[in-house]
């Protein structure tokens, strides 16, 4: 319930809370709705472990050159190399974000840019690859 009246008792309930338990720490205006129990931090913890172990056997079973970005993009540039017309009515620029999302979605599953040593979109691996081949399209194409 988010009414004005249940708000204030809140407050009141989690002041008297803190004044019992002598919890100190306390600023008067911040927010405590946001604090978390070690309880629920180390229940999220466990969570998020799980989910990163998880993540880490997705491709465990796929060939090399199915789940690695670079030499996705490796093949497809060969193609449009080799073949023109077949890659351009193919329409491969449509259908790359769409074939690669799953395993950049995999890559960034532990990426946090709230974290104080995150890092930038640009600096990872993926997004190299995919700016490399951008590139390399960019300048076939300008030929």
């Amino acid at each position: 319930d988010n009414s004005p009246e249940f708000i204030p008792k809140c407050r009141t309930c989690r002041r008297q809370a803190r004044e019992q338990s002598g919890g100190g720490n306390h600023h008067e205006g911040l927010s405590s709705d946001e604090e978390l129990t070690p309880t629920e931090v180390d229940e999220f913890q466990k969570s998020k472990d799980n989910v990163l172990e998880d993540s880490r056997k997705i491709f465990e079973d796929v060939h090399a050159d199915f789940c690695d970005i670079r030499k996705i993009l490796l093949k497809f540039q060969e193609w449009k190399e080799k073949f023109p017309d077949s890659y351009c009515d193919a329409y491969i620029s449509f259908c790359l974000p769409k074939l690669l999302n799953p395993l950049i979605r995999v890559q960034l599953i532990s990426w946090n840019p709230l974290e104080q040593n995150f890092t930038e979109l640009e600096e990872m691996p993926w997004f190299r690859s995919i700016e490399e081949f951008s590139d390399a399209e960019n300048v076939s194409e300008s030929k």
